[in-house]
């Protein structure tokens, strides 16, 4: 119960510095605003859900279609 509010409370705190690092140019936001999100994201279904459509849109989500093996 300790390590999940934790993790909770580092996830918030990351995703706050990374919004205070978009709008101030002396912290880059995205070093904490997605690793703070990916923390969350195994709390909460809706970032989840941004998550993995974040990925899609990267090009970063597994494929279900295996790749074909080459012939010898």
């Amino acid at each position: 119960m300790i390590k999940k509010t934790f993790r909770i409370g580092f996830g918030v705190v990351l995703v706050l510095l990374g919004i205070i690092g978009s709008l101030l140019p002396i912290i880059p936001g995205f070093v904490f605003l997605i690793p703070g999100l990916i923390i969350l994201a195994e709390y909460f279904p809706p970032i989840h859900r941004v998550l993995e459509w974040a990925k899609a849109k990267a090009g970063m989500q597994k494929s279900k279609v295996q790749p074909e093996e080459p012939a010898p």
